[in-house]
């Protein structure tokens, strides 16, 4: 304690912290499975995806029985199996509260101690409007009425519950033991924000009490690492009605986690290659009739403005402009590839049901970039695009992904061998580097394939985040070209990359990934200097003028309270160092 002791570098604080499943179309009528005698076991009861399926739908329709006992005049809408789970949509005439939800649930598990059998009956059509009008269900009669003529009408009946639907389910109500009744939101009638808004009540179910309890844990997890709660809490950010839905604010400490990300960002892109550009929030109405997306994205973007008699429109894209730099000037073959990255703040119409704290808004900055190349470079280019997302990913701490591959659709632009050789250049840089990936028939755009990367985080959820996308189309429409060996203009091949897609998007999942508690070089605030008394004052000054001149992100807290409650404090901002002055330190100059 005879003097200050060395403060320590960044380096050296650093060191110390540092499946699209394929699920099944009710319109497939898969065999009912035998999940409806006998005592199965844990290991027998679900085999397949298909199978969890069919129990969480049955249970869905437990769920709508149990609404209607209770209920009587709520009218059925649709309840199908979701990933983890179930739901089923209601028109009532109040809210659902959270005592009716506790409520239904009580009745749900009365249904299923009575193991009603679960029977199906094919119907005709005069026999099924008949059936649903004489329940009222003027929603199950709308459904009825789009089926076509030769469509076979089956209904399921357990005890005096009868509803639509064409299976499978489960025999009896008694096999579905495990479930919880989640959460309640509002729906649009087929998702159409023109028709009535209906209630949806959430649920889960498993094929064990144990597997249910596993679940409801995680979601639990889920709930504490919510991004929109810890980002209030540790004051990173916010959305605010007076400013706009889904438009948001990045406060001081927010800010500073953002600006590190950047910086890493630009310095790894100037390795890598790229060329960083910059390019303007809009654009007129022209340059995005001649892109295509006036036409075909036209219900995401905003109205246009009028800009002295003419009309310019908020980009949604990045695209236009950077093949705008590229024609700037003439390109030779000893030029290619060229690399071009942004990134670029877009703003895209989000309905207001569907905004969610980071993750789904209206105006967020893609961390974008386009390359141009020959159809020669395009495997090699592919290679680097995947070590590259595949290194920024890992660099912040994720190290589980699951990779898609998009194939050509029925219609399409472009030569149908430059579209095989794209694809077998995405599908041969998936399998050197070794990542597991399923194939998607026909699901690429109309103007190439692509490859979309999803990451896993701590809880095993996947977030989609980066893309590999092959584009013929935009180089047609700006006649994009370079001059080629033989003296002649040639297309170049364009692919557009994202890595870690939307920053907001990428922030959200971070916070959650990591709770709030970032590693040290991506924390906001990575040290705390904290006095016991006023009387070190002036060297703890001392120690955060070192600390910041290190670049280290410091803070003193100099407040008149106990120790003890700045620790705590500075636990619960989840700051990485807590260094505390005392008289030891503080009485020597």
């Amino acid at each position: 304690g005879s003097s200050i002791l060395p403060v320590p570098t960044m380096k050296e604080l650093l060191a110390v912290t540092a499946n699209k499943k394929k699920r099944w179309s009710v319109h497939d009528r898969p065999p009912t499975p035998n999940l409806g005698s006998g005592r199965l076991s844990k290991v027998e009861m679900f085999l397949s995806t298909e199978e969890l399926e069919v129990y969480r739908h049955s249970t869905a329709h437990i769920l709508a029985q149990a609404v209607k006992e209770l209920f009587p005049s709520a009218k059925l809408a649709i309840g199908p199996a979701i990933e983890d789970g179930f739901y089923y949509d209601f028109d009532f005439d109040r809210p659902f509260t959270p005592e009716d939800l506790d409520a239904i649930e009580k009745r749900m598990a009365e249904i299923v101690k009575r193991n009603l059998p679960i029977v199906r009956k094919e119907l005709s059509r005069e026999d099924a409007v008949r059936l649903f009008t004489g329940k009222g269900e003027d929603y199950k009669l709308e459904l009825i009425s789009e089926l076509a003529d030769s469509e076979a009408i089956t209904v399921y009946e357990q005890g005096d519950f009868a509803d639509l639907c064409r299976g499978p389910h489960l025999r009896y109500t008694g096999k579905a033991k495990a479930f919880k009744l989640l959460s309640i939101a509002g729906a649009y009638w087929r998702g159409n924000e023109k028709n009535k808004m209906l209630q949806r009540i959430y649920g889960t179910a498993f094929s064990t009490k144990d597997e249910l309890k596993a679940h409801l844990d995680k979601l639990e997890e889920a709930r504490k690492r919510d991004h929109r709660k810890l980002g209030k809490e540790l004051e990173l950010f916010s959305i605010q009605e007076e400013a706009g839905g889904g438009l948001v604010l990045w406060h001081p400490k927010g800010a500073r986690v953002r600006k590190e990300i950047e910086d890493f960002w630009r310095d790894e892109h100037y390795k890598a290659g790229y060329e960083l550009v910059f390019t303007p929030h809009i654009a007129r109405l022209d340059i995005w009739k001649q892109s295509g997306h006036w036409d075909f994205y036209r219900e995401n973007m905003y109205s246009p403005m009028d800009v002295e008699g003419i009309e310019y429109e908020l980009k949604p894209m990045n695209c236009p402009f950077h093949i705008m730099i590229y024609n700037s000037s003439l390109k030779s073959y000893r030029d290619l590839p060229i690399r071009l990255a942004e990134l670029g703040t877009v703003y895209r119409f989000e309905r207001s049901g569907v905004l969610h704290g980071l993750m789904r808004v209206r105006g967020f900055t893609q961390d974008d970039a386009h390359i141009y190349c020959t159809r020669e470079q395009l495997g090699e280019e592919i290679d680097r695009v995947i070590d590259f997302v595949l290194y920024i990913l890992k660099t912040f701490g994720f190290s589980e992904f699951e990779a898609y591959l998009s194939t050509r659709p029925e219609k399409f632009v472009g030569e149908p061998v430059v579209w095989d050789e794209a694809t077998q250049a995405l599908k041969e840089g998936l399998e050197r580097h070794n990542l597991a990936y399923q194939v998607d028939e026909g699901g690429g755009a109309f103007y190439g394939p692509k490859i979309d990367l999803k990451i896993k985080d701590c809880l095993g959820r996947s977030w989609q985040c980066s893309t590999i996308q092959v584009d013929f189309n935009l180089p047609e429409k700006f006649d994009v070209n370079y001059i080629g060996e033989d003296s002649k203009k040639h297309r170049p091949i364009m692919i557009h990359r994202a890595l870690m897609g939307s920053l907001e998007r990428f922030f959200g999942v971070l916070i959650e990934h990591y709770a709030g508690a970032f590693p040290t070089w991506l924390a906001p605030i990575q040290a705390v200097v904290m006095t016991i008394t006023d009387k070190q004052i002036s060297y703890a000054d001392g120690v955060l003028d070192k600390l910041r001149k290190a670049g280290i992100r410091a803070e003193l807290d100099r407040r008149n309270e106990k120790i003890g409650y700045k620790i705590r404090e500075a636990q619960m901002q989840k700051v990485p160092y807590m260094l505390v002055v005392g008289d030891k330190e503080g009485l020597l100059r």
